[in-house]
């Protein structure tokens, strides 16, 4: 029998899969994707984006198409039983901490469209109705058994990446634990036309004694999602169908349905597996941790898992970076999982407990607390950094080193916004570089030159220090847009060792160039 080679192969086509995908794409490493199902997903429970996650998706090009097929969430109207709580201004809310400063929502199976068009762009298909049977990891390579149609194929990869969600059948053939529970609820989600006292480019949320439902616009179809807790009386149902709860889901979201496009129920579990990497083999997204839905976070962090290793496994396969580097991949994002894991629980406990205590709390004092929580500046802006992922920070990584001002190794690059443009826009390069606000020193400029990392010099501001930013500082950046050394002073010899350390050089091997103030310039 013979056997086809690829550097990386990806088990799984959801968003996480996909993004891996498209990321390693960009970065120039053949790959192959596949999934056992026939085609997309066609339903959905995931419809928040998060704003790290367009922040990733502009760096790769395809953020405006994302954009478009989805809706700007301008308001979150909380509703209870007495009527109108709190409306709650979203359109704006973390304006100045990204260039995405809203809410936005796009439902799970129109989101893997766009990106599947994308990645067909490059020139990459996914592989439909292909089942992994086996895989061994040589120590060289990893050796895969795929099956589709009945007949058997033999892959030999540098890596494999299980992707392939809750069940994955990498997992399992690594024999990793998956622990954790199912919460005791279940949910209902629905795609309808139907009318009712729903916000334009808003979120609805009926907040009740028993729980919560959630109404949103779709926009590519012009329909409602609707998503709640299936009433306790019909939970333990084997076969659940809409008419059976339409009475109760008309009257808790409020929404009179005319049409159901699908509908269907489900449960959630909360997961964390016990390794997200095994020598040559990686787990990423639902394949290695599974959240409940408080706060849309899942989706999102598993596509964060995707981008996280993509530019580790590209420099590694391509001879740019130490095998060391794909080491800190499972340090970082277990260490969120877990995190995340702990506060979506909690939030999830208060959210669908059927305590009467507790539904009283939902009804009467969530809705002030967050009306007042919300209604300052510095509410809103905190409100934003806990749900939008752009305060997920990397310290405790191998790979984290040095602070400047209040910026330290690990965590996100500040967004600052210029006149004309931003110190994110270097970033699309999908490469290392370093960042100065102020003044660039001509002989650490000199002394850096034959790394050839590129050098982004921005003018002082006030918008940097108040990010936190060292004037005159300097840091080196990571090819996702997290600082991997923060150092308070232009002081070569520290960038020297941590770029010989790790045997980085950048993708781009001619000469770079250097920004100050948006405007490039060349170090000739």
């Amino acid at each position: 029998m013979s056997m086809s080679k690829t550097k990386v192969l990806i088990a799984g086509a959801g968003p996480t899969g996909l993004t891996l995908a498209l990321w390693l794409t960009r970065l120039g490493v053949p790959i192959r994707i596949f999934d056992k199902a026939s085609g997309p997903g066609e339903t959905s429970r995931a419809l928040a984006v998060q704003a790290r996650t367009l922040e990733f998706h502009r760096q790769i090009g395809i953020v405006e198409d994302v954009l478009a097929a989805g809706v700007r969430i301008e308001q979150l109207t909380v509703h209870t039983p007495a009527g109108i709580a709190a409306r709650l201004p979203l359109a704006d809310f973390g304006r100045g901490i990204s260039p995405y400063p809203f809410a936005f929502a796009l439902p799970q199976d129109i989101h893997e469209r766009v990106l599947i068009t994308h990645l067909e762009r490059a020139g990459i298909k996914v592989e439909r109705d292909t089942e992994l049977v086996a895989f061994e990891d040589k120590g060289d390579a990893v050796v895969v058994t795929l099956n589709r149609d009945g007949r058997t194929e033999t892959v030999s990869a540098a890596y494999l990446v299980g992707c392939d969600g809750a069940r994955s059948a990498v997992r399992h053939g690594l024999n990793i634990g998956f622990p954790g529970g199912t919460y005791e609820q279940s949910f209902y989600v629905a795609d309808v036309d139907g009318r009712g006292d729903v916000t334009r480019n808003g979120m609805d949320t009926v907040i009740s004694a028993y729980g919560f439902a959630i109404v949103m616009p779709v926009r590519q179809s012009g329909s409602l999602r609707l998503i709640g807790i299936v009433p306790k009386a019909h939970e333990a149902d084997e076969s659940i169908t809409f008419e059976t709860i339409r009475a109760d889901v008309e009257r808790d979201t409020g929404v009179k349905v005319h049409q159901v496009n699908w509908f269907s129920t489900y449960r959630v579990h909360h997961r964390v597996a016990e390794n997200f990497r095994i020598g040559r083999v990686f787990l990423a997204g639902d394949a290695g941790h599974i959240h409940s839905p408080a706060g849309g976070q899942g989706m999102n962090t598993g596509m964060g898992d995707a981008v996280n290793l993509a530019w580790k496994l590209a420099a590694v396969v391509q001879g740019r970076a130490d095998q060391r580097l794909l080491d800190s991949y499972e340090p970082e994002r277990i260490a969120f999982a877990r995190k995340l894991i702990d506060s979506t629980d909690q939030a999830f406990r208060v959210a669908t407990s059927r305590s009467r205590l507790v539904g009283l709390f939902r009804r009467y004092l969530m809705p002030k607390i967050l009306r007042i929580a919300l209604g300052t500046t510095a509410g809103s802006r905190a409100f934003f950094g806990l749900i939008s992922q752009t305060r997920i920070r990397y310290r405790e990584s191998p790979i984290s080193s040095g602070k400047a001002g209040k910026i330290e190794g690990g965590d996100r690059l500040p967004y600052i916004a210029g006149t004309r443009d931003d110190d994110f826009e270097p970033l699309r390069s999908l490469d290392w570089q370093v960042h100065v606000y102020g003044e660039l020193n001509a002989e650490f400029r000199a002394m850096l030159a034959p790394a050839g990392i590129p050098i982004h010099a921005f003018a002082w501001s006030d918008t940097a220090k108040a990010a936190g930013l060292q004037r005159d500082g300097a840091y080196l950046v990571r090819p996702d847009g997290h600082v991997a050394l923060a150092s308070p002073v232009q002081e070569a010899a520290s960038f020297q060792r941590y770029i010989a350390g790790l045997a980085i050089r950048p993708r781009i091997a001619e000469r770079a160039p250097y920004r100050i103030s948006g405007t490039m310039h060349s170090l000739a």
